[in-house]
């Protein structure tokens, strides 16, 4: 509530005021308490300055003409929009595919401008014209030969070189070397003229394929598929423009509709007046009081005293259970370092139950073992039960069986 109070500022601006109020309360009870408390409730209030106030109410009159024109622009609407659109009444007609579908055929055939040689004029190889040429050099130089060897026979004769001897084989081998050459020369010569001719018939062939191939060529290129592909451009161009023109005059005749429209819309939204700018005022805070902290700090408490107690408790029970059965010397006269550890009830002959207080000690050097010890002093049970305690030795004794049974029975 106070933070509520601290935190409701009034502001002033040029542009107007902000007021909080407390304009009523209501009833609100504590469900830990049951006290009902009175919880003011408070009402902000914006005020234009006079000068905003007076746009405001220009503005507001504005809207309400321009809303009054949009009203009776609607009445208009009403008669264009009561006749149905009629995408058939007026239009241009759109482009026709039949002109396109009937631009003559393309040529899909021509004239291959005649049939490709595949081998050479005459025989391919040419060998009977080689045969005829070395023929002819053969008739020539056989008698040439034969009458050479006759003369070199009769020179090697007149010489008195015998046939058979040594000079005689030398002089033949020599001529027989150049009878070979000659005829090697005549094949030779007659190989070149085979050569010659087919060359010749190649470069005939050839010709004749290059100028099949050049009139392929030319039918290939058709001046009649030139011109339908033309043709076909222009029916192509001439449909696209009907329907651009048909697309344009529909978005003319839609925009006829839609602009009444738009300017209702335009006439609906006028300009909305300046709200004031609030100022940001300081938040200031109070601490409230933590109850769930302060319950539950107060709970870590009481189970904190309550765990330090079963601690003690434990420890006490531990101490005296620890005991066993038996007699155990428990004369305080005997024990040092004595600190109280709590207390237990114990029930006497006629049933009643006593206080036994508890202690933590360790014997004096030569009373008993070494440690320390919990357990309850001897001149304290021989006070609730005496036939617990027997001297032994000038010191007392308990019997812890007894005790033990007392404790318990009290519990």
């Amino acid at each position: 509530m106070a933070n509520s109070f601290l935190n409701n500022v009034n502001q002033n601006t040029p542009q107007g005021s902000l007021t909080y109020d407390v304009t009523g309360n209501y009833s609100w009870q504590d469900p830990s308490t049951g006290q009902t408390y009175n919880i003011p409730r408070f009402t902000s209030n914006q005020t234009l300055s006079p000068s905003g106030q007076a746009l405001q109410n220009t503005t507001d009159q504005t809207k309400q003409a321009l809303a009054n024109t949009a009203l009776s622009q609607t009445n208009r609407v009403g008669g264009l929009l009561s006749t149905p659109f009629d995408p058939n009444s007026g239009a241009p007609a759109g482009g026709s595919a039949a002109g396109i579908m009937g631009a003559p055929k393309a040529q899909l055939s021509y004239d291959m401008g005649g049939p490709i040689q595949r081998s050479l004029a005459g025989a391919d190889d040419y060998g009977a014209d080689r045969e005829r040429v070395e023929a002819a050099l053969y008739g020539r130089l056989n008698p040439q030969l034969q009458r050479e060897r006759g003369n070199i026979e009769q020179r090697l004769a007149d010489q008195g070189i015998r046939y058979g001897s040594q000079a005689y084989s030398s002089a033949m081998d020599d001529y027989n070397r150049q009878a070979n050459d000659a005829r090697l020369a005549v094949t030779a010569q007659g190989g070149e003229e085979q050569q010659r001719l087919f060359n010749m018939g190649l470069g005939a062939g050839s010709f004749a394929n290059a100028a099949q191939a050049q009139q392929n060529a030319q039918n290939a290129a058709s001046f009649y598929n030139t011109g339908a592909q033309q043709q076909l451009g222009q029916q192509q161009s001439g449909f696209n423009a009907s329907n651009a023109a048909r697309n344009q005059w529909m978005q003319e005749q839609y925009q006829q509709r839609n602009q009444p429209l738009n300017e209702i819309a335009a006439l609906m939204s006028g300009s909305q007046v300046q709200q004031p700018n609030w100022l940001n005022s300081p938040q200031s805070q109070i601490a409230t009081t933590d109850i769930g902290g302060l319950i539950n700090q107060n709970f870590a408490q009481q189970q904190g005293n309550y765990q330090t107690a079963m601690n003690s408790w434990n420890s006490t029970m531990g101490g005296l259970l620890g005991l066993g059965a038996g007699i155990a010397k428990s004369d305080e006269r005997a024990k040092q370092n004595i600190v109280p550890m709590g207390s237990v009830f114990a029930a006497d002959a006629k049933g009643e139950r006593k206080e036994l207080p508890v202690y933590e000690w360790e014997y004096k050097r030569g009373e008993g073992d070494r440690g320390r010890h919990v357990g309850p002093m001897a001149q304290d049970v021989e006070k609730i039960d005496r036939g617990a305690v027997k001297t032994i030795d000038g010191r007392k004794h308990i019997d812890t069986q007894r005790v033990m049974g007392s404790i318990l029975r009290a519990a």
